[in-house]
């Protein structure tokens, strides 16, 4: 029942969320005796405050109110952005863990630690071990952000940022030689 009723629920909650501003990241719906729990998982590239969290529950009890012939009984609803253990699984993930330090376990391969620079749809520039190289999302199994205590060196990070402005204009010389 609670998978079902899920399936139900979760177009509706991420038009609430999304007309938000936010992504919904994560939809569950667990049976907590006689109640639902409701737990909704949001993100941005910006990240989420708390003041932006409070405002998501109050929007998406609304909507849940107003849909309240689908869920049919009392629930409890528990909107949270991710924790840092959250894997790495879609591109929008990578982009936001942009200059953050990733446990990368290939799935062919030895795991390494890189930085993370740019990220595009279908793989991710990290600096691992002094050299910039491309991990392709496709040839991930695992990957993770690594807690940092302290200021990750300047020299990585201009190294990435510069990385990241050559790739964009060579991306638009690209274009504009392509449109000629």
């Amino acid at each position: 029942m609670p998978g079902e009723l899920a399936s139900r629920l979760q177009p509706i909650v991420a038009e609430a969320v999304t007309a938000a501003g936010f992504d919904l990241d994560s939809f569950e719906v667990q049976q907590a005796g006689r109640r639902q729990l409701v737990k909704v998982v949001v993100d941005s590239d910006d990240g989420v405050g708390l003041d932006e969290i409070a405002e998501i529950s109050r929007t998406v009890s609304a909507t849940l109110d107003e849909n309240e012939h689908v869920l049919a009984s009392a629930y409890t609803l528990e909107v949270t952005s991710p924790g840092l253990d959250r894997p790495l699984t879609q591109p929008r993930h990578w982009r936001r863990a942009k200059f953050r330090l990733v446990k990368v376990s290939p799935a062919e391969g030895a795991p390494f630690v890189g930085r993370v620079g740019h990220a595009g749809e279908d793989a991710a520039r990290v600096l691992a071990g002094g050299k910039l190289r491309d991990v392709r999302y496709a040839d991930v199994a695992k990957a993770v952000v690594e807690i940092e205590f302290k200021q990750p060196p300047a020299e990585d990070l201009k190294l990435l940022e510069d990385d990241a402005s050559g790739m964009i204009a060579a991306g638009q010389a690209e274009t504009e030689k392509g449109s000629k």
